[in-house]
């Protein structure tokens, strides 16, 4: 039984294809340079902070957190124990599951994220919005919002079962 070799990219899908990815690239480039300026902060250390300062708790599970920053959970715990130590978060068994580790962020963190965002806001202005119009901005999170959700209709990450060491 043969198998079906893909339909090539036309160029203008390979052209979509590379400028997002030079975009991606050079926009994560610069976004890490000024949260390490600002912050002493890794852009995973950043993604951790804002998401729990946007929780009206200030609280995330880390299965959760896992998932929206799109990284390891191994990775996401060293994250956060290098914030804790930082006196950034808290982390603490869930009360209702004590397999569960709950994420909090302190008033430390909150200042660091204070100090932080102006520059950030700043930087994304600059290198992303200021060349586009209203209309453009509209229009690229309407498709990057339909690629993205196409992209995480499978299951999260943290669903997939974990592989046992040795097997």
């Amino acid at each position: 039984m043969a198998t079906e070799q893909p339909a090539s990219l036309d160029p203008t899908q390979l052209d979509a294809y590379f400028a997002l990815i030079e975009v991606t690239s050079l926009l994560r480039h610069a976004v890490e340079q000024q949260l390490k300026d600002a912050g002493d902060l890794s852009y995973v250390q950043f993604q951790l902070l804002a998401r729990l300062g946007d929780s009206p708790s200030g609280s995330h599970r880390m299965t959760d957190l896992a998932d929206g920053v799109v990284y390891s959970r191994s990775g996401l715990t060293y994250q956060a124990q290098l914030l804790e130590q930082r006196g950034l978060v808290t982390r603490a068994p869930a009360p209702d599951d004590e397999r569960s580790t709950i994420v909090t962020i302190t008033d430390e963190g909150r200042a660091v994220l204070s100090k932080v965002f102006p520059g950030h806001r700043a930087l994304l202005t600059e290198l992303l919005f200021d060349p586009l119009t209203t209309a453009d901005v509209s229009a690229l999170a309407g498709v990057l919002g339909r690629v993205r959700d196409h992209m995480r209709a499978a299951p999260p990450r943290s669903a997939a079962p974990r592989r046992r060491k040795g097997a």
